[in-house]
């Protein structure tokens, strides 16, 4: 919701700017996930927190694609990147940090590719609402993965943000 909500609030403003891009970091988790927009809030079932966090990426990428077809003035891009050396994986998921923690990229490693996408003059003459790691377009399912989800889900996923997000917006004026 917090993607959606800012993200709608900027829109009016970068429907103006000239060379206006969105850049949504994400994260390659979400491609064991598929949307689920029948618990949007993760209130049904355990509580599993790492697939918490992939649906919430999933979401992320499926906005971008959705934002990407009804905004042509603004450039939108999601991406992943990588598995960095970060306080957030260390301290989230310990296992994963001492098993890996020589193979994880540098902060600056990881946060490359969303510099790139918010500044390369490149970055731009590719489509919008593609899904990057390492500056380069990705899939976003993976092979015989079950991952896709039909063209109203992605749109429902659109109704319910926009209603749950009424709940947060000011009725004040100004």
């Amino acid at each position: 919701v917090g993607t959606y909500i800012l993200t709608t609030a900027l829109l009016p403003l970068l429907e103006k700017a000239a060379d206006a891009r969105v850049i949504t970091v994400s994260s390659g988790g979400m491609l064991v996930q598929k949307l689920n927009i029948c618990d949007l809030q993760s209130g049904n079932g355990t509580f599993d927190g790492t697939m918490v966090y992939a649906q919430n990426k999933r979401q992320q990428v499926v906005l971008t694609e959705q934002w990407a077809k009804t905004h042509r003035n603004i450039h939108f891009s999601v991406m992943h990147p990588g598995w960095a050396d970060t306080p957030a994986v260390r301290s989230s998921m310990p296992d994963f940090y001492q098993k890996m923690k020589n193979n994880l990229r540098t902060e600056a490693q990881g946060a490359d590719t969303v510099v790139w996408l918010a500044v390369s003059s490149e970055a731009t003459k590719l489509p919008s609402g593609l899904f990057f790691q390492d500056r380069q377009p990705v899939p976003t399912h993976l092979p015989l993965a079950s991952t896709h989800s039909p063209p109203e889900d992605e749109e429902k996923l659109m109704e319910v943000l926009e209603e749950i997000s009424q709940k947060f917006k000011s009725t004040s004026p100004g």
